[in-house]
């Protein structure tokens, strides 16, 4: 399971990439569970969780209560400084 500290480490994109991953599993293990070749059922509530927890840190930037990481340069750097105007 992740770890809330780890999720807010990440950038937005980052996070919306990682719900579209967990329900495209969910996808794949609701169609395992109804032809009954479901190995792990605990699975299905440990990905409906974390897509709850990685929603509500989406939730928390949205509303300015918490911030989420900034955006990275392609080569990993961290981002330039806007410049203020004076």
């Amino acid at each position: 399971m992740e770890k809330l500290e780890r999720l807010r480490e990440l950038t937005r994109e980052e996070l919306l990439q990682k719900i579209t991953e967990h329900k495209d599993e969910l996808f794949n293990l609701r169609l395992s569970r109804s032809t009954k070749d479901l190995d792990n059922p605990i699975r299905l509530r440990t990905l409906h969780r974390e897509i709850a927890k990685i929603k509500t840190v989406l939730r928390e930037d949205e509303l300015k209560i918490r911030q989420l990481a900034e955006e990275r340069s392609p080569a990993g750097a961290p981002p330039a400084e806007k410049e203020k105007k004076s």
